[in-house]
């Protein structure tokens, strides 16, 4: 079953380059939508929102459209996965307990936000029956799993500072360490060093474990 996105720019109302934004933004999901065949588009302001073809591609999704975008603006998600119904085909319009439950996912996070001990939570996942629209978790036995992986992954990423993004940003679209150190200028022991020591190289590894999820 696919799963729903929903996102939205943190902080955006204080952009002074609304405008910027918005096209970068746009460039971002067109990337993410060509690698991973997706349909995310932005819906108003500074929200957007589309679907995956399975949870793994959604998570990596919201990864990669958060690292292209930090440091200046940062991202939350919600995930969900249950059914939906077309309300109309021509302006792809749809309801029902997924898109439910990606709404639960992305109020999760504002709340986990306003905790001081999970305030860096940029990501939750919702997984729902047709006969549970209150976005319990528990419709996935994996979801507990799941939401302990993005809640580790969201407070590792949100430590990097620019340097240490952009080898993120490289690794993640595959280049090797030894290709950024020379694009970058720096021994390929620097950018070892900093792999292991910001955690970049767990963030990339999770990544792959967690894009096999179905």
């Amino acid at each position: 079953m696919v799963v729903r996105i929903i996102g939205d720019v943190v902080g955006s109302r204080g952009v002074e380059d609304r405008l910027g934004l918005h096209q970068r933004l746009s460039r971002v999901l067109a990337e993410a939508n060509d690698r991973w065949d997706a349909d995310l588009r932005i819906t108003v302001g500074d929200e957007y929102q589309g679907t995956v073809a399975s949870l793994g591609a959604a998570v990596a999704v919201t990864l990669a459209v958060r690292v292209a975008l930090l440091p200046d603006h940062d991202v939350r998600h919600g995930l969900g996965r249950g059914p939906a119904t077309v309300l109309d085909h021509d302006r792809a319009i749809e309801d029902g307990p997924g898109w439910w439950a990606a709404r639960a996912a992305i109020e999760a996070v504002a709340d986990l936000e306003a905790s001081a001990v999970t305030r860096t939570a940029r990501t939750a996942y919702r997984s729902v029956g047709s006969d549970d629209p209150a976005g319990d978790p528990a419709g996935d036995p994996a979801a507990p799993a799941v939401e302990a992986a993005l809640l580790a992954r969201d407070e590792l990423v949100g430590r990097l500072d620019a340097r240490s993004l952009s080898v993120l940003r490289g690794l993640l679209g595959g280049r090797s360490q030894r290709e950024l150190a020379e694009e970058a200028g720096v021994s390929a022991s620097a950018v070892s060093q900093r792999v292991r020591r910001d955690g970049i190289g767990v963030v990339v590894t999770m990544s792959r474990w967690m894009e096999l999820l179905p």
